[in-house]
């Protein structure tokens, strides 16, 4: 049975991302679908959750594969995975990221088109040992723990006995550098030590309180897959954030994530900013 807070987070979560979504500029996808080449190499190699996500040759695995996109948001990831030919269906509580696939489907030659479904992924009705990948972008940190269990529990129902899942998420494994990430303000999101816009910005952030450490993620994934990886990212990249923008900047960030790849995980992980979570085999 769902908690009130549960049911508050979904409905605070529909509200933010209806207004976010509404904004997409579906040209700056398209764009990136017929530059395609160009912009996924680029992104592979610089933007921390393309980086993350793509990990392990993933574009080259997805291939004629059946893919179930939760909280596919302004459905880029949606639509490039399905440029690399995968059979994608995006799932999102928000009803204009239906409006966004009609567009790209409309506008774009996909191998195949891509399929929204509206709502809850709770409500929605999916057959059992269907899909070969389950994909979230930066999803599971806006769900509660109570809905990340009954969402993890559908998921084992409707992937196939092999299937995969794969989140890159925001990771917290060290507390110091918590507290100093929330000083350094990002666009949307000011700094802590600015107490009331800070106080402010927290009342409308749709983000749950919850656990997103590596412990808590190998938890869950043990206790309903065969095969769990967590693969920290980013400890040397977000230091980026604090040097000025431009090509230099991104020539930085390419730089430290060769040099991360030759940290060992148990030095890496209590500094990274992000991780990559890999589910394989469901416990049936």
């Amino acid at each position: 049975m769902r908690t009130k807070n549960t049911r508050q987070n979904a409905i605070k979560n529909e509200a933010h991302y209806d207004k976010l979504y509404a904004n997409v500029n579906i040209n700056g996808i398209l764009k990136k679908l017929y530059n395609f080449d160009r912009f996924f190499e680029d992104a592979t190699k610089t933007d921390t959750s393309w980086v993350g996500l793509y990990q392990d040759e993933l574009a080259e695995k997805i291939k004629g594969k059946k893919i179930l996109e939760l909280g596919c948001g302004d459905c880029t990831n949606a639509a490039v995975m399905s440029a690399l030919g995968a059979e994608v269906f995006a799932n999102d509580i928000s009803q204009v990221s239906g409006s966004i696939v009609e567009k790209l489907n409309a506008n774009f030659d996909f191998e195949f088109p891509l399929t929204f479904i509206e709502g809850s992924f709770l409500n929605a009705k999916l057959k059992d040992n269907s899909f070969d990948y389950i994909i979230g972008k930066a999803f599971v940190h806006h769900l509660t723990i109570e809905q990340e269990h009954e969402f993890t529990e559908k998921i084992v129902q409707i992937l196939k006995p092999n299937g995969v899942v794969r989140y890159f998420e925001p990771a917290i494994n060290n507390k110091l550098l918590d507290e100093l990430r929330w000083m350094v303000p990002v666009p949307g999101r000011p700094s802590k030590l600015r107490k009331k816009k800070f106080k402010a910005w927290m009342a409308k952030d749709p983000h749950p309180e919850r656990d997103n450490s590596s412990k808590h993620y190998k938890a869950i994934g043990n206790n309903y897959f065969k095969k769990v990886s967590v693969l920290p990212i980013g400890g040397i990249e977000r230091i980026h954030r604090l040097l000025p923008k431009g090509k230099w900047n991104r020539k930085f960030r390419r730089w430290a994530f060769k040099i991360e790849r030759l940290i060992p995980n148990f030095i890496h992980t209590p500094i990274a900013r992000s991780q990559v979570i890999t589910y394989t085999n469901p416990k049936k």
